[in-house]
């Protein structure tokens, strides 16, 4: 179930409810404490030294839990009343270079600039230069706004507790909060109340995709036509269609520009390559199309685009729609119960509702929904850093894998091929959205995968992992 993403007075409403229903606080600090110890065995290995800095709230009880709960390292428990006494401890405690620090200062609780001797421990707990786990929040950041009070800890990963706050959603928060992760069984009742907005979570697709029938064929996993690539942008083609293969539609055909036919084909075996004619027309049994990669070329020709508004507005099939050809789509009605997909970056959901990108950072889910809207209500990939998912009124989905080295170019190719054979697959069609979360958080697992092993691959490796991480199961 994905995590609600909530204020700091939902969280402390959904507690209430938590006592009143005869949980003990005591019991809930156990098990956060238990999973912040959990992730940093994660993050480090046996016989290594972690230092635990730990406040007077529960943020500090939580990391104190942890300084017993952590297996087969050596763990350093400090807790911090007096940050000038703590400053002077820290050239040693560093000179001993623990492999993690873990943040417990404060919690989602403060709300107000703190006092220069605390910034001045949070700067120097940042300078030195160490992995930080920052428990729930990172210290001196308000979970609402995402907005430091002076500066905060700037975690490496944020272990969020229960359930994500807004704060950790904005822009302003991102060099703080670093990697978002969620603790969710803590011990807390199921969330009782509606929210906007939800952080996906792997176990979410554990058993997903379903296993295959045993008595099926080609016919059965659909047939995705792709419309792809130009001179100077081949290549883009050739990954959106690689990205397709990963998903495994029971047939995929490309349709490309003559210039650029035979570099395209020579790369591609069991995918069917053929040229975009004037009397373009989709196979027969088509289920899924994808339309927009490596079209960036200046001479696209009239046909294609036309293609492209006409498909939008016509065809039954699942679609997807990324990259250039975003800039092609028509405003109003599609056909009823078929599937839209757009993938824009912020710069090119900037480009579609004439904002600029600092307006779509400043409010993503407005962006997203605006976008839904004036696109038939189409889902909405909203591509970057905690790419967000979601159409219309719907819930948002908010996706946490992946990491800065997917910033490379192809990577948003290889995602929409992926996701277009996906859903050019029927079974899959039945909860589209859910196949569009997994997706996403597929390409950002696989990338996660690979930075694990080594830190200089490439999207061509990325290719070859994509698909291949399983979700656990909760």
């Amino acid at each position: 179930m994905p995590l609600p993403v909530i204020s700091v007075a939902q969280m402390r409403e959904w507690e209430r409810v938590t006592w009143a229903g005869g949980q003990t606080e005591q019991e809930v600090i156990r098990q956060a404490g238990h999973a912040v110890a959990r992730r940093a065995e994660a993050m480090t290995k046996a016989g290594d030294f972690i230092v635990i800095f730990a406040g007077k709230g529960h943020n500090g009880d939580d990391a104190a839990v942890a300084s017993e709960a952590i297996q087969n390292r050596e763990v350093r428990l400090i807790r911090v009343f007096d940050p000038d006494l703590v400053a002077t401890q820290l050239p040693g405690i560093m000179a001993r270079k623990p492999a993690l620090i873990i943040d417990g200062l404060f919690g989602i609780g403060l709300n107000r600039p703190l006092a220069y001797n605390w910034i001045k421990l949070i700067q120097a707990i940042n300078q030195s230069g160490r992995a930080i786990l920052a428990v729930d929040v990172p210290s001196g950041l308000n979970a609402d706004t995402g907005e430091p009070l002076d500066d905060a800890i700037r975690a490496t990963v944020t272990l969020t507790l229960g359930a994500a706050k807004f704060g950790m959603l904005r822009p302003a928060a991102w060099p703080f909060v670093g990697r978002l992760e969620a603790a969710s069984e803590i011990g807390l009742v199921p969330y009782p109340f509606e929210t906007e907005i939800r952080m996906i979570l792997p176990e979410d697709f554990a058993g997903f995709p379903p296993p295959r029938p045993l008595a099926s064929h080609k016919g059965t996993f659909g047939h995705l036509a792709i419309i792809a690539g130009s001179f100077g942008y081949h290549g883009a083609a050739v990954l959106s269609a690689r990205g397709a293969q990963r998903s495994q539609p029971g047939l995929i055909t490309l349709f490309t520009d003559e210039v650029v036919y035979h570099p395209v084909a020579e790369q591609l075996q069991s995918v069917m390559v053929k040229t975009w004619q004037s009397d373009f027309v989709l196979p027969a049994n088509c289920t899924g199309l994808l339309i927009g990669p490596g079209l960036a070329a200046p001479n696209i020709p009239e046909v294609v685009k036309e293609a492209c508004r006409r498909l939008w507005q016509e065809s039954p099939a699942a679609m997807v729609v990324d990259a250039s050809a975003l800039a092609w789509l028509p405003e109003g009605p599609c056909p009823e119960k078929a599937i839209r997909v757009i993938t824009p970056h912020p710069g090119e959901a900037a480009r579609l509702l004439d904002f600029t990108s600092a307006d779509i950072q400043e409010d993503r889910a407005l962006a997203l929904r605006q976008l839904s809207k004036r696109w038939c209500n189409c889902y909405v990939v909203l591509k970057g850093h905690q790419t967000m998912m979601g159409r219309g009124r719907e819930e948002i989905q908010v996706n946490c894998s992946g990491n800065p080295h997917l910033a490379q170019g192809g990577s948003g190719d290889l995602l929409a091929g992926y996701l277009a054979g996906l859903l050019a697959q029927p079974a899959l069609q039945k909860d589209a959205s859910q196949t569009i979360r997994y997706a996403v958080w597929e390409h950002g697992a696989a990338a996660d995968a690979l930075q694990a092993r080594r830190p200089n691959w490439t999207v061509e490796d990325l290719e070859e992992e994509l698909g291949g991480v399983i979700a656990p199961r909760a």
